[in-house]
């Protein structure tokens, strides 16, 4: 018969270790919003929201959190960190209507004799008096082994010893963290294996650090070697270099260990991800795996031709999977299929020949702009169909435009007319107001009328930013009628000069 999956439980701790992030602090209503939506949403087992006796801020956060957990069932769920200072602890969780204290005790030797300057007996009295007083006054205890990695490093005999304690203590898990992300995955695994086979009937948590990378990798072994559960955070945040990140963490454990489950509803991972990332200010590099904003991006054309022919460039890490789509950039590497796909995802077709000047086009954007986005693409297609209609009898060769602090700006222009080169130059009020003074001089010599302006209205496409293409969509009046042109480009007074040149031709 086939055995059961073995449940791992997650603890998420953004609210608390992830707070000890340089230069983030969370408000009250962010943490309530936060929390609400781990437990709720994300469906993490547990969540750690704070440290007790920090500020008064802390604890009405607290406060806000215990009162809506307890409304809603989930105050067994919410812990707090506490620490050995006789009955301090125990009376701020009370006040802040908190259940469950994780215990902060030394789990190192180094740690014990050189910060605390006290003998492991000592300690353990300590430890045991505030645990008993605890769970006189109904809370429930973890206890945290701070530096356990260098104590399985450097005194492992210690580490044994307060396990040996422990395990006579009503605690209900033992977390162990490598507080200064020095494991390698290879230690990971021989000090969780030789742990969890002493003390089978102690819950052992593993709570990893980042500080080499190895976060992620580090999580995966200590599930191999038999640890219960897990600490992570939203984005990897914490101190230093931050803690193994919640959602690289989780597509982990669910691609590379069949055997094992966790609650987490992955679906709802990028978009905590991006609340928290906006309440933070901690940004998140674009390259973050499963929720930076380039993961699931193509952008070499033979992988979107790739993903069209049999799927080619896909793996089990589906964007679906997290509540997000494949895109396929696009720009100067873009190739017919990236387009197509982006088409396609758009509902347009576009015949053969005009594909060819579309993809044309976008590879000559994509030399000015890294990435053309599919929101540019509308645009892009209506100025190369557009353009396409066309004769091009009047050609702007060249131009420069000035613009300086208490001086009007300036234009010089070249225009090609019929195979007649002309060159003028003026002032205006704005750039495009001096760039058309200019060409009015050249028109006059001509002595031919230009269109007045009528309209002139400029866009970008949605949540576009300061590189975006602009289009400008210019109204004319020539010979008693109304016309429009429109002209696209990352920079909004070439796209007006664009519009421009389409009109000299239209006349």
């Amino acid at each position: 018969m086939p055995t059961a999956p073995r449940y791992i439980e997650i603890m998420d701790t953004t609210l608390r270790d992830g707070e000890q992030t340089s230069g983030v602090s969370f408000s009250p209503s962010e943490k309530l919003t936060i929390a609400q939506l781990l437990l709720t949403e994300v469906k993490v087992d547990r969540i750690e929201i704070a440290s007790a006796r920090v500020s008064e801020g802390e604890f009405a956060a607290v406060k806000g959190i215990t009162k809506w957990a307890k409304a809603n069932g989930y105050l067994d769920r919410v812990e707090v960190l506490t620490f050995v200072d006789g009955d301090v602890s125990v009376q701020w969780m009370l006040k802040a209507g908190a259940k469950v204290m994780n215990l902060l005790t030394k789990g190192s030797l180094n740690h014990l004799t050189h910060q605390l300057k006290k003998k492991p007996a000592q300690h353990f009295a300590e430890v045991a008096a505030v645990i008993a007083l605890a769970r006189k006054k109904g809370l429930e205890c973890n206890v945290y082994l701070e530096d356990w990695s260098n104590g399985m490093r450097h005194s492992p005999e210690y580490v044994y010893e307060y396990l040996d304690f422990l395990q006579s203590q009503p605690v209900k898990r033992v977390m162990l963290p490598d507080t200064l992300g020095v494991l390698i995955p290879s230690e990971v695994t021989t000090f969780i294996t030789e742990i969890v086979a002493r003390y089978p009937k102690l819950h052992f948590d593993f709570h990893a650090h980042n500080d080499y990378d190895l976060g992620t990798a580090n999580v995966l072994e200590g599930i191999k070697a038999g640890a219960h559960g897990l600490h992570l955070t939203i984005n990897g945040m914490g101190e230093r270099a931050g803690n193994a990140p919640l959602a690289s963490a989780i597509a982990v454990l669910h691609d590379f260990m069949p055997g094992v489950k966790t609650a987490v509803a992955e679906k709802s991972l990028y978009s905590v991800s991006k609340l928290v990332e906006t309440f933070s200010g901690f940004r998140i590099p674009a390259n973050k795996p499963v929720v930076g904003e380039n993961v699931f991006t193509q952008t070499a054309g033979i992988h979107a031709d790739g993903d069209k022919k049999n799927k080619l460039y896909f793996s089990d890490l589906m964007p679906e999977r997290f509540g997000r789509q494949r895109k396929y950039a696009l720009g100067k590497t873009s190739g017919k299929a990236n387009i197509e796909n982006n088409l396609h995802q758009l509902g347009i077709q576009l015949s053969d020949a005009d594909l060819k000047k579309v993809t044309a086009r976008i590879i000559e954007l994509g030399d000015k702009k890294e990435v053309v986005t599919q929101a540019d693409l509308p645009y892009i297609i209506s100025d190369v169909l557009d353009s396409n209609t066309i004769e091009e009898k009047v050609k702007i060769e060249d131009y420069v435009l000035t613009h300086s602090k208490n001086l009007k700006p300036s234009a010089t222009l070249r225009i090609l007319i019929n195979g007649e080169v002309f060159e003028e130059h003026a002032q205006g009020d704005g750039q495009y107001d001096a760039f058309m003074n200019a060409l009015k001089r050249i028109y006059k010599k001509k002595k031919q009328e230009l269109p007045g302006l009528s309209d002139y209205a400029v866009r970008i496409p949605p949540g576009g930013k300061s590189d975006a293409l602009c289009e400008t969509i210019i109204t004319w009046h020539h010979n008693e009628r109304e016309f429009k042109t429109r002209g696209l480009d990352s920079d909004q007074t070439v796209s007006a000069i664009k519009a421009t040149q389409k009109m000299l031709n239209l006349i």
